[in-house]
């Protein structure tokens, strides 16, 4: 097969090794390769020195995250405002990718930190546009990003600096979840309508907040309800979001359903972040995209000042029919740190009876592959005394299920998005406490995390550095990881994969 393009940064990467014509998430060679000079020449302009150039850098490694930006003139435009920012002249080489460097480990170590960096950078991507910084982490991502042009570290160089990577993401996350709590109120226990209004419509998708404040708050009074899909459904666990009457609810399933759930969806449509599906030509029109997210023929709404102008979008809703109704009933959630901090008596007293027996992490991405049906069979399987601890879109294969309660407490807690991870490490750090352990992991918790993309990869990097052991991975390991680079990650910190439900229940629970 002629390779066109090399790219393994997701987990659906073609046959577990490598896309190297187009990629599974629809991206073309020219776009993947664009990315591979977008990284390249960000990398270069870290290394320069130049102050003052960290927006620039976390918007273009947000680009490129997986499901992201689609868009060859936009990404080509990006490039070259970058190289304009470097003092010297610099020429990019054509084969500037993944496979440029030859040694397979230092290649392993040099992705998995470049793959941690494209997570903090969504993350704090999302932190400044509510006007939280930290200098401390930009400059580790401005060094980091310059020593991976360095070819005089070695593996354990690489190693040490992915761990470090690992305690930057706490400390991005740190901020978000601040950024995101003192702007917006701490979640609390929530009901969401899944079914729909009379009213035209707007879906909002992604992950960005400051975005749906904007929305919200210019549909206001428009005869136009919203409506939070995928990894947006959290937004409504938030107090500030609840005042708007027109906030109706969350339509639809995770990010790879959304060619059908679009279409049916009949409105407008925004999409804030990645987790964008190559729009079918049939609903393209009511497609816009914002922020780092963009695909050829959508509108794109620039920020202008601080503020982004919504009109296009609510113009577009007003002319549509009212949503297709595909399911009914709520989805209940909002179980992010302080919200469980006030049930811990609850919780604890569950434990001590006997009546939980354990706690399951199985936070995390949802994706297409059928294999990961394993995750709502598995959460089916679990005996009755567990409760599940989710975050991310990887919750769609479980939270609408039948699974009942332990004594008033919900068997699966969603925390909210995939950067919400950062709650369920603080439970679990609060419930060590509580029974006055000295290590985390002497806790009734398995980890049965589903990943797909680079966020996951810098939520995992920060609960290594939390100290956190024996995550099981799926539906498989990462296929950038080298066989000597996962086999210190197994040795060291008990990384492992997942088999079957009946073996993997019978082992771990």
């Amino acid at each position: 097969m002629e390779s066109k393009m090399f790219c393994y940064q997701c987990q659906e990467t073609a046959n577990g090794k490598g896309c190297m014509v187009k990629g599974v998430c629809g991206k073309t060679a020219e776009v993947a390769k664009l990315q591979d000079k977008l990284i390249y020449a960000t990398k270069k302009l870290s290394a320069s020195k130049v102050s003052n150039v960290d927006q620039t850098i976390i918007l273009n490694l947000f680009c490129t995250i997986t499901n992201a930006n689609f868009d060859p003139k936009i990404l080509s435009d990006r490039i070259d405002q970058t190289l304009k920012l470097i003092p010297e002249q610099i020429e990019i080489p054509e084969n500037v990718g993944v496979l440029a460097t030859e040694n397979e480990d230092i290649r392993s170590l040099r992705e998995l930190i470049t793959y941690g960096l494209k997570g903090m950078a969504a993350y704090l991507y999302h932190a400044n546009a509510l006007n939280y910084h930290d200098e401390k982490i930009n400059e580790f991502m401005r060094e980091t990003l310059a020593k991976l042009l360095d070819d005089n570290l070695n593996v354990e160089d690489l190693t040490a600096l992915a761990l470090e990577t690992g305690k930057f993401g706490v400390d991005t996350m740190n901020l978000l979840d601040k950024a995101n709590t003192e702007t917006y109120g701490n979640p609390e226990i929530t009901k969401v309508q899944i079914g729909v209004g009379k009213n035209p419509g707007i879906l909002i998708s992604g992950h960005d907040l400051k975005d749906l404040e904007m929305l919200l708050e210019q549909t206001e009074n428009q005869g136009v309800d919203v409506y939070t899909h995928g990894e947006m459904l959290p937004a409504h666990y938030y107090p500030y979001f609840k005042k708007y009457k027109h906030f109706i609810g969350n339509y639809g399933n995770a990010w790879y359903l959304q060619q059908k759930e679009f279409e049916q969806f009949n409105g407008a449509i925004l999409l804030t972040t990645n987790c964008l599906v190559p729009p079918k030509d049939s609903y393209r029109s009511r497609v816009f995209t914002t922020g780092a997210v963009a695909f050829e023929n959508c509108q794109h709404i620039d920020e202008i000042n601080g503020k982004k102008d919504f009109t296009p979008i609510i113009e577009c809703a007003k002319k549509c029919q009212p949503p297709t109704e595909i399911e009914t009933g709520e989805i209940i959630g909002g179980f992010a740190h302080e919200q469980v901090f006030k049930l811990a008596d609850k919780v604890v007293e569950a434990v001590k009876s006997g009546a939980v027996k354990k706690f399951v992490v199985m936070a995390g991405c949802d994706g297409r592959q059928k294999s990961r049906e394993y995750y709502a069979e598995f959460a089916k399987a679990l005996p009755k005394d567990t409760i599940i601890l989710t975050a991310g879109c990887a919750k769609y294969k479980y939270i609408k299920l039948p699974l009942g309660d332990i004594g008033g407490i919900p068997r699966v807690l969603d925390a909210g998005q995939c950067n919400n991870s950062y709650s369920l490490a603080l439970i679990a750090l609060k419930l060590k406490e509580v029974f006055n352990l000295d290590d985390v992991n002497k806790l009734p918790i398995v980890y049965n995390i589903a990943w797909y993309e680079q966020k996951a990869v810098i939520v995992l990097l920060a609960l290594l550095h939390l100290g956190v052991k024996n995550i099981h991975l799926g539906p498989t390991l990462p296929a950038f990881l080298s066989p000597n680079v996962a086999k210190v990650l197994v040795e060291n910190f008990g990384i492992g994969t997942i088999s079957d439900v009946e073996t993997d229940i019978k082992n771990w629970i």
